[in-house]
């Protein structure tokens, strides 16, 4: 932003202007075209011209400079003035040659479909600022939706020819405003849906959910109780605005159960709400011996980790022995509960030939000699597919 150049060219084209100024009023004048214009007056015209651009450029740059503004922003802006500037060189010079008027009348015939063609986008732009200001479907403030362009933001200002948007997403992973700008011109508003999260801005309330998995050996009730509890003591004082409770939904999948916690959220604050109430729950089952994460091939988190299913311990520490395959047993019931798709199996199976069984199965001895697994099901089923005749496991005396 120096100011220099513009200094320079302000001081050079206004002692011209003056010149040329004086020698008129001093009645000397520089050859008259037949327009009647004469050339030192045309002179005087551009010279003016350019003496009234480097000062809307100084100005330009010390009110950006004021507000600490970018250097680009000069580059525009200037560029416009330049433009200014070389039209009106420009029309001095028709003028002085008389042709102003028929390129003016040339001009004219083509200005309607001209501005018909590049003024239509902008057209629409202010006819959406008119509606949107009137119907008001979201404002500034609102966190908006438009689904066809990917895009969640914030409206942070809203003008005759920009909707601005205050990303929300996009370079995180969750539904937080990354203070990324979007400019959305609105005449795109007429062709695209618009999701308002925050139509009534004192009360923008939205169904959200946490999904746990849980074991089938879970105590439903206590698992329901410790979820209903999270949402309850995160979100009391949006219950009381709603007066609607958080409830629990679950349906059944090849490891374990899907537990859905639904609760009412504030539409501008879901992340931090759903990561209090998963870091409770997620708490509270660490501390409860009756519920318990259900993992894919591992069946749960502490049989998993522990190789067990809640033992003391002193059986936990018991060393591993080699046990027979042929002496474990599994009803239907087990393999209807526990045992995954055929897919599931060789998956494991394919696994373990490759890595060895890393983590033993958790048997129980009973009175006719035989085992009966504790955990690992899936496990020993995938050992017998790979024709092993015995395994490595922990023996409990649980029965």
């Amino acid at each position: 932003m120096d100011f220099k150049s513009n200094i320079v060219g302000l001081i050079a084209w206004g002692i011209l202007t003056g010149a040329l100024g004086f020698l008129r009023s001093r009645g000397y004048e520089v050859y008259r075209m037949p327009s009647g214009q004469t050339v030192s007056g045309a002179l005087m015209v551009t010279s003016a011209a350019f003496v009234g651009y480097h000062l809307a450029v100084m100005a330009v740059k010390g009110r950006i400079k004021a507000r600490r503004g970018a250097p680009g922003e000069v580059d525009m802006l200037t560029g416009l003035l330049r433009a200014a500037a070389g039209i009106a060189v420009a029309v001095t010079l028709l003028s002085l040659f008389g042709k102003l008027e028929s390129v003016g009348t040339a001009l004219g015939a083509f200005s309607g479909l001209l501005l018909g063609w590049s003024l239509q986008a902008p057209v629409s732009g202010m006819a959406a600022w008119i509606m949107i200001s009137l119907k008001r479907p979201f404002r500034v403030g609102d966190r908006i939706q438009l689904p066809s362009l990917g895009l969640v933001g914030d409206v942070v200002n809203f003008d005759p020819m920009y909707t601005v948007l205050n990303q929300v997403g996009g370079a995180v992973g969750s539904e937080e405003a990354v203070g990324r700008p979007i400019l959305i011109p609105n005449a795109m508003l007429f062709s695209n849906v618009v999701i308002n999260y925050t139509a009534r801005q004192d009360a923008a309330f939205i169904l959200d959910e946490v999904v746990v998995r849980v074991t089938y050996d879970t105590d439903w009730e206590e698992a329901e109780r410790i979820l209903l509890t999270a949402a309850r003591e995160v979100t009391q004082d949006i219950i009381a605005h709603t007066h609607q409770e958080p409830y629990v939904r679950a349906d059944m999948y090849d490891y374990g159960i899907y537990m859905r916690l639904r609760f009412m959220t504030q539409a501008t604050d879901r992340p931090r709400i759903s990561y209090e109430i998963t870091k409770r729950v997620f708490q509270d089952f660490q501390r409860s011996a009756k519920v318990d994460f259900a993992i894919p091939y591992v069946y749960s988190f502490r049989k998993g980790v522990q190789a067990s299913v809640r033992y003391d311990e002193a059986e936990r520490d018991k060393p591993t022995v080699d046990v027979s395959l042929s002496q474990i047993v599994m009803s239907d019931e087990e393999r209807a509960s526990f045992l995954g798709s055929e897919q599931d199996s060789a998956e494991l199976a394919a696994r373990i030939r490759t890595e060895g069984l890393i983590q033993p199965v958790v048997l129980a001895q009973m009175d006719d000699g035989q085992y009966r697994i504790v955990a690992g099901h899936m496990r020993v089923e995938a050992c017998k597919r790979l024709g092993w005749r015995s395994l490595p496991a922990i023996v409990t005396n649980k029965q």
